[in-house]
Protein backbone atom coordinates (compact mmCIF):
# COMPACT_ATOMS: atom_id res chain seq x y z
CA UNK A 1 0.00 0.00 0.00
CA UNK A 2 1.05 3.82 -0.93
CA UNK A 3 1.38 6.15 1.37
CA UNK A 4 -1.31 8.33 1.67
CA UNK A 5 -1.12 11.82 0.05
CA UNK A 6 -2.19 15.10 2.37
CA UNK A 7 -2.91 18.05 0.10
CA UNK A 8 -1.27 21.38 0.71
CA UNK A 9 -3.04 24.33 2.07
CA UNK A 10 -2.14 25.64 -0.89
CA UNK A 11 -1.16 23.74 -4.59
CA UNK A 12 2.03 25.07 -6.48
CA UNK A 13 2.92 24.04 -9.37
CA UNK A 14 6.38 22.70 -8.85
CA UNK A 15 7.00 20.10 -11.16
CA UNK A 16 5.60 18.43 -14.20
CA UNK A 17 2.35 16.09 -14.01
CA UNK A 18 0.60 13.68 -16.03
CA UNK A 19 2.57 11.34 -17.65
CA UNK A 20 3.15 11.46 -21.65
CA UNK A 21 0.69 15.11 -21.48
CA UNK A 22 2.94 16.31 -18.76
CA UNK A 23 5.05 18.38 -21.19
CA UNK A 24 1.75 20.50 -22.09
CA UNK A 25 -0.14 19.97 -19.32
CA UNK A 26 -0.05 23.87 -17.36
CA UNK A 27 -2.09 25.67 -14.90
CA UNK A 28 -2.33 29.02 -16.75
CA UNK A 29 -4.09 29.68 -19.87
CA UNK A 30 -2.72 31.84 -22.54
CA UNK A 31 -0.38 31.58 -25.54
CA UNK A 32 3.15 30.35 -25.22
CA UNK A 33 4.57 31.32 -28.61
CA UNK A 34 3.81 33.64 -31.87
CA UNK A 35 2.30 31.70 -34.49
CA UNK A 36 0.10 32.25 -37.37
CA UNK A 37 -2.80 29.80 -38.34
CA UNK A 38 -3.08 28.96 -42.14
CA UNK A 39 -6.31 29.42 -43.70
CA UNK A 40 -7.07 27.44 -47.29
CA UNK A 41 -9.69 28.55 -49.76
CA UNK A 42 -13.08 27.12 -48.57
CA UNK A 43 -15.58 28.54 -46.16
CA UNK A 44 -14.90 26.50 -43.24
CA UNK A 45 -11.25 26.25 -41.62
CA UNK A 46 -10.96 23.42 -39.52
CA UNK A 47 -7.82 23.49 -36.70
CA UNK A 48 -7.94 19.87 -34.70
CA UNK A 49 -6.85 16.36 -34.39
CA UNK A 50 -8.19 12.89 -34.64
CA UNK A 51 -9.01 12.40 -30.75
CA UNK A 52 -12.70 11.44 -29.85
CA UNK A 53 -13.85 15.09 -29.96
CA UNK A 54 -11.73 16.40 -33.03
CA UNK A 55 -13.28 13.72 -34.95
CA UNK A 56 -16.72 14.92 -34.02
CA UNK A 57 -16.24 18.77 -35.96
CA UNK A 58 -14.47 16.61 -39.28
CA UNK A 59 -17.14 14.16 -39.27
CA UNK A 60 -20.32 16.58 -39.30
CA UNK A 61 -18.68 18.43 -41.89
CA UNK A 62 -18.39 15.24 -44.32
CA UNK A 63 -21.80 14.42 -43.62
CA UNK A 64 -23.05 17.93 -44.55
CA UNK A 65 -20.73 17.55 -47.78
CA UNK A 66 -22.54 14.20 -48.22
CA UNK A 67 -25.81 15.16 -47.85
CA UNK A 68 -25.55 17.65 -50.39
CA UNK A 69 -24.52 20.60 -48.69
CA UNK A 70 -21.58 22.17 -50.47
CA UNK A 71 -21.35 25.06 -48.55
CA UNK A 72 -19.68 22.99 -45.75
CA UNK A 73 -16.72 22.20 -47.67
CA UNK A 74 -13.72 22.59 -45.47
CA UNK A 75 -10.20 23.20 -44.94
CA UNK A 76 -8.78 20.60 -42.01
CA UNK A 77 -5.30 21.87 -40.65
CA UNK A 78 -3.09 19.65 -38.40
CA UNK A 79 -2.85 20.73 -34.36
CA UNK A 80 -0.21 18.51 -32.98
CA UNK A 81 -1.06 18.91 -29.17
CA UNK A 82 1.62 16.82 -27.74
CA UNK A 83 3.82 19.18 -29.23
CA UNK A 84 1.89 22.45 -27.79
CA UNK A 85 0.50 23.27 -31.19
CA UNK A 86 -2.51 24.63 -28.96
CA UNK A 87 -1.04 27.48 -27.33
CA UNK A 88 -0.11 29.31 -30.40
CA UNK A 89 -1.37 32.94 -30.60
CA UNK A 90 -3.11 32.47 -33.57
CA UNK A 91 -4.84 28.96 -31.93
CA UNK A 92 -5.80 30.77 -29.09
CA UNK A 93 -7.34 33.52 -31.37
CA UNK A 94 -9.76 31.17 -31.87
CA UNK A 95 -10.13 29.02 -28.92
CA UNK A 96 -8.84 30.84 -25.58
CA UNK A 97 -9.53 27.26 -24.03
CA UNK A 98 -6.53 25.97 -25.83
CA UNK A 99 -8.21 22.44 -27.05
CA UNK A 100 -9.14 20.74 -30.31
CA UNK A 101 -10.82 20.94 -31.85
CA UNK A 102 -11.58 24.42 -33.09
CA UNK A 103 -13.57 26.52 -36.10
CA UNK A 104 -13.61 29.52 -38.48
CA UNK A 105 -16.63 30.40 -40.68
CA UNK A 106 -15.28 32.53 -43.29
CA UNK A 107 -18.82 32.28 -44.94
CA UNK A 108 -19.51 35.32 -42.75
CA UNK A 109 -17.96 39.07 -42.00
CA UNK A 110 -16.02 39.38 -39.95
CA UNK A 111 -15.07 35.53 -39.61
CA UNK A 112 -16.63 33.68 -36.88
CA UNK A 113 -15.13 31.38 -34.45
CA UNK A 114 -16.73 28.41 -32.81
CA UNK A 115 -15.10 26.57 -30.61
CA UNK A 116 -15.83 23.46 -27.99
CA UNK A 117 -17.37 20.32 -29.91
CA UNK A 118 -20.63 20.61 -28.88
CA UNK A 119 -20.55 24.17 -29.75
CA UNK A 120 -18.94 23.32 -33.23
CA UNK A 121 -22.07 20.56 -34.11
CA UNK A 122 -24.63 22.61 -32.63
CA UNK A 123 -23.89 25.69 -34.78
CA UNK A 124 -23.00 23.84 -37.92
CA UNK A 125 -26.73 21.85 -37.33
CA UNK A 126 -28.55 25.00 -37.19
CA UNK A 127 -26.56 26.60 -40.08
CA UNK A 128 -27.51 24.34 -42.53
CA UNK A 129 -30.78 23.13 -40.82
CA UNK A 130 -29.32 19.51 -40.84
CA UNK A 131 -28.82 16.41 -38.09
CA UNK A 132 -31.15 18.01 -35.78
CA UNK A 133 -34.52 17.19 -36.06
CA UNK A 134 -37.19 19.83 -36.59
CA UNK A 135 -39.90 18.55 -34.30
CA UNK A 136 -39.85 20.48 -30.76
CA UNK A 137 -40.03 17.20 -29.30
CA UNK A 138 -37.23 15.33 -30.95
CA UNK A 139 -35.12 18.19 -31.53
CA UNK A 140 -35.16 18.76 -27.57
CA UNK A 141 -34.23 14.88 -27.06
CA UNK A 142 -31.19 15.37 -29.05
CA UNK A 143 -29.58 18.40 -27.36
CA UNK A 144 -30.33 16.43 -24.22
CA UNK A 145 -27.96 13.48 -25.27
CA UNK A 146 -25.40 16.21 -27.10
CA UNK A 147 -25.48 17.72 -23.70
CA UNK A 148 -24.74 14.36 -21.53
CA UNK A 149 -21.66 13.67 -23.92
CA UNK A 150 -20.43 17.10 -22.85
CA UNK A 151 -20.99 16.05 -19.05
CA UNK A 152 -20.39 12.61 -19.24
CA UNK A 153 -17.13 12.33 -21.94
CA UNK A 154 -14.66 14.09 -19.07
CA UNK A 155 -15.40 11.14 -16.98
CA UNK A 156 -14.39 8.49 -19.71
CA UNK A 157 -11.29 10.08 -21.03
CA UNK A 158 -9.82 12.26 -18.51
CA UNK A 159 -11.26 9.97 -15.72
CA UNK A 160 -11.37 5.99 -16.96
CA UNK A 161 -8.88 6.36 -19.77
CA UNK A 162 -6.16 8.92 -18.12
CA UNK A 163 -6.05 6.44 -15.03
CA UNK A 164 -6.26 2.98 -16.86
CA UNK A 165 -4.36 3.90 -19.81
CA UNK A 166 -1.70 7.73 -19.11
CA UNK A 167 -1.32 7.63 -15.72
CA UNK A 168 2.76 6.83 -14.85
CA UNK A 169 1.57 4.66 -12.05
CA UNK A 170 -1.69 2.43 -11.95
CA UNK A 171 -3.55 2.74 -8.60
CA UNK A 172 -6.62 0.84 -7.21
CA UNK A 173 -8.72 3.56 -6.00
CA UNK A 174 -8.95 5.67 -9.40
CA UNK A 175 -9.18 3.16 -11.64
CA UNK A 176 -12.42 1.59 -10.06
CA UNK A 177 -13.67 4.59 -9.72
CA UNK A 178 -13.75 5.27 -13.02
CA UNK A 179 -14.31 1.85 -14.09
CA UNK A 180 -18.00 1.75 -12.30
CA UNK A 181 -18.78 5.63 -13.91
CA UNK A 182 -17.77 4.21 -17.48
CA UNK A 183 -19.86 0.88 -17.17
CA UNK A 184 -22.46 2.81 -15.83
CA UNK A 185 -22.17 5.42 -18.48
CA UNK A 186 -22.42 2.25 -21.08
CA UNK A 187 -25.36 0.83 -19.51
CA UNK A 188 -27.04 4.68 -19.56
CA UNK A 189 -26.80 4.30 -23.54
CA UNK A 190 -27.59 0.29 -23.79
CA UNK A 191 -30.91 1.13 -21.95
CA UNK A 192 -31.45 3.73 -24.17
CA UNK A 193 -30.31 2.15 -27.22
CA UNK A 194 -32.84 -0.58 -26.65
CA UNK A 195 -35.91 1.09 -27.36
CA UNK A 196 -34.25 3.87 -30.20
CA UNK A 197 -32.35 3.30 -33.48
CA UNK A 198 -30.02 6.56 -32.52
CA UNK A 199 -29.83 8.56 -29.85
CA UNK A 200 -32.76 11.03 -30.36
CA UNK A 201 -34.78 8.31 -31.96
CA UNK A 202 -35.35 7.28 -35.59
CA UNK A 203 -32.98 10.25 -36.67
CA UNK A 204 -29.41 10.13 -36.97
CA UNK A 205 -28.27 13.75 -35.72
CA UNK A 206 -25.52 15.65 -34.09
CA UNK A 207 -26.27 13.48 -30.01
CA UNK A 208 -24.71 10.46 -32.01
CA UNK A 209 -21.82 12.03 -33.66
CA UNK A 210 -20.97 13.45 -30.54
CA UNK A 211 -21.01 10.18 -28.45
CA UNK A 212 -20.08 7.74 -31.07
CA UNK A 213 -16.42 9.00 -31.46
CA UNK A 214 -16.12 8.29 -27.41
CA UNK A 215 -18.33 5.38 -26.41
CA UNK A 216 -18.19 3.86 -30.19
CA UNK A 217 -14.74 3.81 -30.04
CA UNK A 218 -14.31 2.26 -26.84
CA UNK A 219 -17.21 -0.62 -28.01
CA UNK A 220 -15.06 -1.33 -31.18
CA UNK A 221 -11.27 -1.46 -29.43
CA UNK A 222 -10.00 2.19 -30.81
CA UNK A 223 -10.39 3.69 -27.32
CA UNK A 224 -7.91 3.08 -24.52
CA UNK A 225 -5.86 -0.06 -25.57
CA UNK A 226 -7.47 -3.32 -23.35
CA UNK A 227 -10.49 -1.05 -22.33
CA UNK A 228 -13.09 -3.07 -24.35
CA UNK A 229 -12.12 -6.32 -23.13
CA UNK A 230 -11.67 -4.55 -19.46
CA UNK A 231 -15.13 -3.13 -19.96
CA UNK A 232 -16.93 -6.42 -21.19
CA UNK A 233 -17.26 -4.06 -23.72
CA UNK A 234 -19.64 -7.27 -25.68
CA UNK A 235 -21.58 -7.31 -23.14
CA UNK A 236 -23.48 -4.30 -24.20
CA UNK A 237 -25.65 -5.49 -27.42
CA UNK A 238 -27.85 -2.64 -28.08
CA UNK A 239 -24.34 -0.04 -27.97
CA UNK A 240 -22.58 -2.47 -29.95
CA UNK A 241 -25.28 -2.52 -32.86
CA UNK A 242 -25.51 1.57 -33.01
CA UNK A 243 -21.61 1.74 -32.72
CA UNK A 244 -21.38 -0.47 -36.02
CA UNK A 245 -23.95 0.82 -37.66
CA UNK A 246 -22.32 4.28 -37.73
CA UNK A 247 -19.43 2.85 -38.30
CA UNK A 248 -20.37 1.75 -41.40
CA UNK A 249 -21.33 5.43 -42.82
CA UNK A 250 -18.89 6.22 -45.50
CA UNK A 251 -19.19 9.80 -44.23
CA UNK A 252 -17.93 8.74 -40.89
CA UNK A 253 -15.11 6.75 -42.12
CA UNK A 254 -13.64 9.81 -43.84
CA UNK A 255 -14.25 11.78 -40.86
CA UNK A 256 -12.18 9.60 -39.10
CA UNK A 257 -9.25 9.88 -41.31
CA UNK A 258 -8.82 13.65 -41.16
CA UNK A 259 -6.13 15.35 -39.32
CA UNK A 260 -5.09 11.55 -38.05
CA UNK A 261 -1.51 11.38 -37.37
CA UNK A 262 -1.08 8.06 -35.20
CA UNK A 263 -1.77 3.92 -36.42
CA UNK A 264 -1.78 2.45 -40.17
CA UNK A 265 -0.64 5.15 -42.30
CA UNK A 266 -3.85 4.04 -44.52
CA UNK A 267 -6.08 5.37 -42.05
CA UNK A 268 -4.15 8.75 -42.01
CA UNK A 269 -4.80 12.03 -43.79
CA UNK A 270 -3.02 14.86 -42.15
CA UNK A 271 -4.32 17.99 -43.76
CA UNK A 272 -7.85 17.70 -45.49
CA UNK A 273 -8.44 20.43 -48.71
CA UNK A 274 -10.56 18.68 -51.13
CA UNK A 275 -12.68 15.42 -51.04
CA UNK A 276 -10.03 13.81 -53.95
CA UNK A 277 -7.36 13.62 -51.34
CA UNK A 278 -8.76 10.70 -49.77
CA UNK A 279 -8.15 8.97 -52.75
CA UNK A 280 -5.26 10.64 -53.63
CA UNK A 281 -3.54 10.64 -50.12
CA UNK A 282 0.74 10.40 -51.21
CA UNK A 283 3.47 10.35 -48.39
CA UNK A 284 4.01 14.70 -48.77
CA UNK A 285 0.77 15.01 -47.65
CA UNK A 286 1.50 12.64 -44.03
CA UNK A 287 4.65 14.30 -43.41
CA UNK A 288 4.17 16.79 -40.46
CA UNK A 289 3.88 20.96 -42.33
CA UNK A 290 6.68 22.72 -41.94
Amino acid sequence: MTDSYTPPRVWTWDKASGGPFANINRPIAGATHDRELPVGQHPFQLYSLATPNGQKAAIMLEELLAAGHKGAEYDAWLIRINEGDQFSSGFVAVNPNSKIPALMDHSVSPPRRVFESGAILLYLAEKFGAFLPADPAKRTEALSWLFWQMGAGPLLGGGFGHFFVYAPEKYEYPINRYTMEAKRQLDVLNRHLAEHEYMAGDEYGIADIAIWPWYGGVILGRNYEGAAEFLDAGSYEHVNRWAKQIDARPAVKRGRMVNKATGPLEEQLHERHDASDFETRTQDKLEQPS
